[in-house]
């Protein structure tokens, strides 16, 4: 924030203007209505969940979203960006772990797991939400989507290029990506995580790791 004006011109300071109590509380609501959204979006399905409820979930008056969000299209919109945004801090987080000297398979290990992490794992609601609403989405939203998945898939071409050359991926790299894609997204569809432990036997299942490897297998040769 700036100070009244004075006599004296006071510096300026660097970088962005300080936000205002209210510019964050508003910024806090609107992130919490973007999570209620994802929650009730990915349970519910789109059609079946209003705005009252989503206003409901945070506390807010029924007609508070609209503040934030000229409808409930816009809010899922929001939703989209918001996972594809999560997605991709913590798809360059896994890349930034890498020593740079893994091969190209250890890489698309790092790549996979992270993608089953961001769609299965904690606080897992934004992409699924993608998945089963694009339809929702106007034609001009779906482009914006559309411009960022392409982006965050695009840190993918150059490790599937590398195990192309290497003849462990022999399908050609832009097909296969889109047919990894998805193999992986449709798992939100079946996936049921290893249950806690408990007295009674139950069905084995896959941990997200064992998922992983699973699908290095199915996609990769062996190296040479």
């Amino acid at each position: 924030m700036t100070s009244a004006p004075t006599l004296v011109e006071p510096k300026r300071t660097r970088g962005r203007p300080r936000k205002t109590e209210g510019e964050r509380d508003d910024g806090n609501r609107r992130q919490a209505l973007i999570a209620a959204a994802a929650q009730l979006f990915h349970r519910q399905g789109y059609d079946a969940t209003s705005t009252r409820e989503i206003a409901a979930q945070v506390g807010m008056q029924p007609g508070s979203p609209f503040y934030h969000f000229g409808n409930k299209q816009d809010l899922l919109l929001a939703v989209m960006v918001e996972g594809m945004k999560q997605a991709s801090e913590r798809q360059r987080a896994a890349c930034a772990r890498l020593g740079g000297d893994e091969s190209a398979r250890d890489q698309l290990r790092v790549l996979i797991r992270n993608q089953f992490d961001v769609l299965l794992g904690p606080d897992s609601d934004f992409i699924p939400v993608m998945l089963y609403e694009w339809r929702s989405l106007s034609a001009e939203q779906r482009q914006t989507i559309t411009q960022i998945k392409d982006e965050y898939e695009a840190a993918w071409i150059p490790v599937l290029q590398a195990l192309h050359d290497s003849g462990q991926l022999q399908a050609p790299v832009a097909l296969a990506r889109l047919m990894i894609f998805g193999a992986l997204n449709w798992a939100v569809q079946w996936y049921q995580p290893p249950p806690k432990k408990t007295a009674k036997k139950s069905p084995p299942r896959a941990s997200l790791d064992e998922l992983t490897e699973a699908a290095l297998a199915l996609f990769l040769r062996d190296p040479a």
